[in-house]
């Protein structure tokens, strides 16, 4: 399977800038003194959707529209943020959409997702909701997966483009976390366009960690079940041909397990006063676990590629004292 061109990353964000929001690089200086090096955060949680997934979304339908074949019924599975993006890009082309659901999406997904119009219909597990998407397309419906196609691919890459532009300088690692492998396909076409020396790196659940069992095998590795994690938007079973190929050519890899994810999500909250949710806060741990093995001061990017936080979440945030232990790098 041949690599797109890394042109159509500009064609995507030129398609689509004008319909979403620019989101700020945030910084703490805070943070900064802690860890002693200079981390910037592409806050996606303020996009249009709270997430980045309608970047991908969006370049993919307004390239069917610019060749005349918008449909008039898309369909897909998600876990949250892929349904609310086309929930909300069918709304604005005046489009039907059909979003399957696991139950266990979190509760302000599932409402995100009706309120811009989809309908939603709920399974009982992911494995089921793929399938019934899938099935949908003998009815006549578009099937759009949430990462296995290069326009979806070029548009989650826009997010990454548009930061190394902000900052104006290339970083010398970016960080994002691995679902089914968009956001860092994307990130790599964009950073290979725009700053080839920066180094990506990715992240995963210990618990949810088909994508490193793929890089460490090479080839696809993919859990029967939807993992345990309380990072929602990584629950994937396992990632495309099509973005593993993009996954075995990043820099490196590192997996957070659940306290860690918890820690960073309460502790980013805290230090950035955004929301972002635990599967992007994820980056921290790898963030730290990189830091620990250079000698010289570093610019890293880290993606946060969503927010919507449920609510019962942010309960289960404070039942432990997480801001007690300050972030710090300590060296073996």
């Amino acid at each position: 399977m041949m690599f797109q061109p890394l042109s159509n990353i500009i064609t995507a964000n030129d398609r689509i800038k004008q319909y979403l929001h620019l989101t700020p690089i945030v910084r703490s200086e805070t943070l900064d003194e802690m860890l002693g090096h200079n981390i910037f955060f592409k806050v996606e949680s303020l996009q249009k959707t709270g997430a980045f997934k309608v970047r991908g979304v969006l370049n993919h339908l307004l390239e069917l529209k610019e060749q005349g074949m918008l449909p008039k019924s898309t369909v897909a599975y998600s876990t949250g943020n892929h349904g609310i993006g086309l929930a909300w890009a069918a709304k604005m082309l005046n489009t039907h959409t059909r979003i399957y659901l696991p139950k266990n999406t979190s509760q302000i997904k599932q409402q995100a997702a009706k309120y811009y119009g989809a309908e939603v219909i709920y399974t009982n597990t992911r494995q089921e909701a793929e399938d019934s998407a899938k099935n949908d397309i003998k009815k006549g419906f578009y099937y759009l997966h949430p990462s296995d196609s290069d326009s979806t691919i070029a548009g989650a890459g826009t997010m990454c483009y548009e930061a190394i532009k902000q900052l104006g300088f290339s970083p010398d690692a970016i960080f994002a976390s691995c679902g089914g492998g968009g956001l860092l396909s994307g990130s790599y076409l964009a950073k290979e366009l725009v700053s080839p020396n920066s180094l990506l790196i990715g992240t995963e659940p210990l618990s949810a960690n088909d994508a490193f069992l793929s890089i460490q095998q090479g080839s696809l590795y993919k859990f029967s079940e939807s993992p345990d994690t309380v990072a929602d938007g990584l629950r994937t079973l396992g990632v495309s041909q099509r973005t593993f190929n993009h996954l075995q050519k990043i820099d490196k890899f590192y997996l957070g397990d659940e306290y860690s994810i918890y820690y960073w999500t309460a502790w980013l909250f805290h230090l950035l006063k955004v929301a972002c949710e635990p599967s992007c806060a994820l980056n921290m741990v790898g963030v730290t676990e990189w830091l620990k093995t250079q000698t010289t001061p570093k610019k890293v990017l880290v993606l946060i590629s969503g927010g919507n936080i449920d609510p019962v979440l942010y309960r289960e945030l404070w039942k432990e004292d997480y801001l007690i232990s300050p972030p710090n790098l300590m060296f073996k």
